[in-house]
């Protein structure tokens, strides 16, 4: 069963527009503009098609470099520095559309003059022209192109400060224009479009002095080529052809320091990529093992066997959480047949797993970390090579890849781990470990420091979950709060700011809820004493908004509206910024302590405020500073998320109502991060508020399942089994219990 999720608690959609503005100089008009020579704009439009962003890999295979380049032509031909190219590293190109491209040949390259061309899969591109020789003069303006500090398709303006004979051993353009890393490879282009020179860091004086190389250095280049594959040119990260054989597509295999690692996706159905083995492979019985690690656990990635060095062959691996075993017949998903999936208890999410497959004929043995996980009965193929494979977007790790007859176990032996264990019982925990007890586990010898490894990370587990214990009963203990804080009862007032102030302490242990109360009530008598004695309602109404939205500074959070920190009160209270429905939460509460009739208004999709005064009553959009909304104007907004008016949209929000949609703003915020635990730390609090729902029971049992929770899921699901309420589909919730008793 796949990851369930729930559309209809996605978060509040918003689409918000952030106007223009300006900044002003200390006068407070708008500063002038920088001038630029004329016909620049068209200069700048006519040229930036033609430059690209030059990226290569790091030796870890994470991005290193950025510079720039320019197409010089149309057949995908690109012109750049040698040092942006980065020696025996992968480059990729990325075009002004955004389209990337992998340099398939370093098609010429001159070290003297720090000079590349690279050659790409593409055409019909924009060339630019190269300069005449001697066409360019002192003083001249020239116009640069780069991507300074990754800030792509940038350009700036500048003279030739000289024209030296000799730099670095070198003729060069010495430029006054601002250079910066990044810049490197760009070319500086007359007012006409042409090149005069690619700009070069390795000789930059000042940021805003450097130099250029002629770019009619260039020309010996394209006259007389010396073409380089890439496979030949990268030599870092490489995989040894005569170990591994890797199929020519969009993933990356590289290998460094032992360890093999797979990026990118594969252009085949569903992600999918090889690296086999040439080693031979024995006769049934065989064993196949790795070491495999996924950075991405809603992937795939492990071992196949029995491959034909196509797309027939037999897999087991690790996918979203579960082990699987698969034959490939094909190409398409028709044709790819899931054969046995299970959830164990012996696979570690996130940390390296070791899976290994015994083959015997018609026969297959799978483990995961020494333990036998299932057993599957197949035939269809009998022989083929052995290697490694990953699926969909996954970035996927190898270690320790074996393969024999017999593939001995990692375990250590019982009585090592049992002797360990003693040794280090009472290890000390404020100073590094003694060179007695150094000397003590040294002679147990790899099996000794195993069992010091399986400790550690059983201690890390535990270590773990007692985190989870603490949170867990810090958000039960809140949740009790918040349940009590909107309950009548006799002597207990409901309490608004408390229950809405509680749900960030939900997310935040520290959370001092009383200091926020009183910041509230501060804020009121701040008001109150600015207030004359005999002021009318409607006058204290109005001022109620110029302290609120003026003095204070309380508005809508338009750049960043889906963040939890927007349904944290405590959080608006001091960024004044917020979601409509906790604006007008410090709204209403604000306004109960200073004596005006304010209640929420639960608009379909945008929360409101109503106010009375003079028994005149009006709506009020706390998010746009609080705005009069005429009722023809909330009308218009329900019509156009296509539902009918009705006249209940304007019934006052209890408190219950309100904290219960901050928490399902937040159960959306949660959903779109897939952070299953947050949303169901906010489930639980619904269900505290109103314990018979049943659209929150069900949901419970989802996100209980998602964390496999399977004794809490069952509870929910027999709940809603019981009591088999109407509308909803009785055997997709026999199905989740089915689930749910699969993770036991």
């Amino acid at each position: 069963m796949q990851r369930i999720t729930a559309r209809w608690m996605a978060a509040l959609a918003l689409a918000v527009l952030t106007p223009v503005t300006f900044a002003q100089d200390a006068t407070g008009n708008a500063p002038a503009a920088v001038p630029t020579p004329p016909g620049i704009e068209d200069l700048t439009a006519r040229v930036q098609p033609s430059i690209v962003v030059v990226r290569f890999l790091g030796r870890d295979g994470t991005p290193q470099g950025i510079g720039s380049g320019f197409i010089i032509r149309e057949d995908g031909l690109i012109a750049t520095n040698l040092h942006v190219v980065g020696e025996a590293r992968p480059v990729t190109v990325q075009l002004l559309d955004g389209r990337q491209f992998p340099v398939k040949t370093i098609y010429a390259h001159d070290r003297a003059h720090d000079l590349a061309l690279l050659k790409i899969d593409a055409d019909s591109l924009a060339p630019l022209t190269i300069a005449p020789a001697d066409s360019l003069v002192q003083g001249q303006a020239l116009v640069a192109f780069g991507n300074p500090q990754g800030l792509e398709h940038s350009v700036v303006t500048g003279i030739v400060s000289a024209l030296r004979e000799e730099v670095d051993g070198l003729p060069m353009i010495q430029l006054a224009i601002p250079i910066e890393q990044g810049n490197s490879g760009g070319p500086v282009v007359d007012l006409e479009g042409r090149v005069h020179g690619l700009i070069t860091l390795k000789s930059l004086v000042t940021e805003n002095l450097g130099y250029a190389v002629a770019a009619q250095a260039l020309q010996p280049l394209l006259d007389d080529p010396n073409p380089i594959p890439m496979e030949r040119w990268l030599t870092i990260g490489v995989l040894n052809p005569k170990y591994w054989q890797v199929a020519q597509d969009t993933v990356r295999w590289t290998q460094r320091a032992g360890h093999i690692r797979a990026d990118g996706t594969g252009t085949e159905f569903g992600g999918r990529s090889l690296c086999l083995s040439t080693r031979e492979v024995p006769a049934a019985p065989f064993e196949v093992a790795v070491m495999v690690k996924l950075n991405e656990e809603d992937g795939a990635a492990g071992l196949v066997f029995h491959a034909d060095g196509g797309e027939r062959h037999y897999g087991f691996y690790p996918s979203s959480g579960q082990l699987r075993f698969s034959r490939f017949d094909g190409a398409t998903v028709y044709e790819w047949h899931v054969l046995r999936e299970a959830r164990s208890e012996h696979y570690r999410p996130g940390d390296w797993n070791r899976i290994k497959i015994r083959v015997e004929p018609g026969k297959f043995l799978c483990y995961c970390n020494d333990e036998l996980v299932f057993e599957v009965e197949d035939a269809q193929y009998t022989s083929g090579k052995v290697g490694l494979a990953k699926f969909r977007h996954t970035t996927a790790e190898f270690k320790a890849f074996a393969l024999g007859a017999e593939v001995p176990g990692q375990r250590a032996d019982p009585d090592v781990i049992a002797r360990v264990n003693q040794l280090v019982e009472e290890i000390a925990t404020n100073r590094p470990p003694a060179a007695e007890l150094v000397d003590d586990v040294e002679p147990t010898g790899l099996a000794g420091r195993q069992a010091l490894d399986e400790r550690a990370r059983h201690l890390e587990r535990q270590a773990q979950r007692l985190r989870e214990l603490s949170r867990a009963v810090h958000a039960q203990q809140v949740q009790a709060e918040i349940a009590r804080a909107l309950t009548p009862a006799p002597g207990n007032d409901i309490d608004l700011l408390r229950g809405a102030l509680l749900i960030a302490a939900l997310d935040n242990d520290e959370l001092d809820v009383d200091f926020y109360m009183q910041a509230v009530q501060d804020l009121a008598d701040e008001f109150q004493k600015s207030l004359p004695a005999d002021i009318t309602a409607a006058d204290r109404l109005a001022a109620f908004h110029r302290f609120l939205f003026e003095e204070q500074g309380f508005h809508g959070a338009r750049t960043s509206y889906y963040t939890a920190s927007n349904s944290y009160l405590n959080e608006v209270l001091d960024d004044r910024e917020g979601l409509p429905i906790t604006l007008a939460v410090v709204y209403v509460e604000l306004a109960r302590r200073v004596g005006i009739d304010a209640v929420g208004i639960g608009l379909p999709g945008h929360f409101v405020v109503q106010t009375t005064a003079n028994g005149e009553s009006q709506l009020v959009d706390v998010f746009d500073r609080g705005r009069v909304m005429p009722e023809a104007e909330a009308m218009a907004m329900v019509a156009s998320r296509g539902l009918a008016w009705d006249e209940a949209y304007l019934r006052p929000q209890t408190a219950s109502e309100i904290v219960i949609r901050m928490l399902r703003n937040l159960i959306g915020v949660a959903n779109d991060a897939s952070d299953a635990e947050a949303a169901l730390r906010y489930t639980d609090t619904l269900l505290a508020i109103q314990p018979d729902s049943v659209e929150d029971h069900l949901f419970k049992a989802v996100l209980c399942y998602n964390t496999r929770r399977a004794a809490e899921g069952l509870v929910e699901v027999d709940w809603i089994l019981e009591r088999r309420p109407e509308g909803l589909v009785i055997e997709r919730v026999e199905e989740l219990r089915e689930a749910l008793e699969g993770l036991k």
